[in-house]
């Protein structure tokens, strides 16, 4: 029962993860393409609190239902796939950390624009491209995650 309970909820947490950041960035990449301070002012004060709400709490219990799950089932984290996914894991984190501190500027930037209604700076445009260019790495980390988690292959490794 508990392990079931443990992949239920690890699989939600993946599915949050993945649903999240696509969500995130498709709404912010249509909030910036309209130019508008206001309209990005707001999307990115969304993206923030969902960020802060649904993504930051599934990246917590992912690896706390992980290791629990790989407990329960006899899978050592040493093992490829396991090993894998959590270098995988890492990768996204060192991603993400960082759009989170963006989007805050994002958004800070957007609203300061709005107060002096004057348009987007530089400096916003410049942060956008480090956003979305970190996307695209923490983005196919994840799908490679959820393909090793969903087939498990045999990955030999050198311990």
């Amino acid at each position: 029962m508990l392990e079931e309970i443990l992949r239920f909820v690890h699989v939600i947490g993946a599915t949050v993860l993945l649903g999240t950041g696509a969500g995130i960035a498709f709404f912010m990449l249509l909030a910036h393409r309209t130019g508008n301070p206001a309209h990005v002012a707001h999307v990115a004060g969304t993206v923030v609190v969902a960020d802060t709400l649904f993504t930051a709490t599934a990246a917590i219990l992912q690896p706390v239902t992980g290791a629990w799950l790989a407990h329960e089932i006899g899978w050592p984290l040493t093992s490829g796939w396991v090993l894998l996914s959590l270098i995988l894991y890492v990768v996204v984190g060192l991603f993400w950390l960082p759009v989170v501190w963006i989007q805050i500027q994002l958004r800070e930037l957007a609203r300061r624009a709005v107060a002096s209604g004057t348009p987007l700076p530089a400096r916003y445009h410049h942060l956008f491209r480090i956003w979305f260019a970190c996307g695209f790495p923490a983005f196919f980390s994840v799908m490679a995650i959820l393909w090793l988690m969903l087939n498990k292959p045999e990955i030999p490794i050198g311990f």
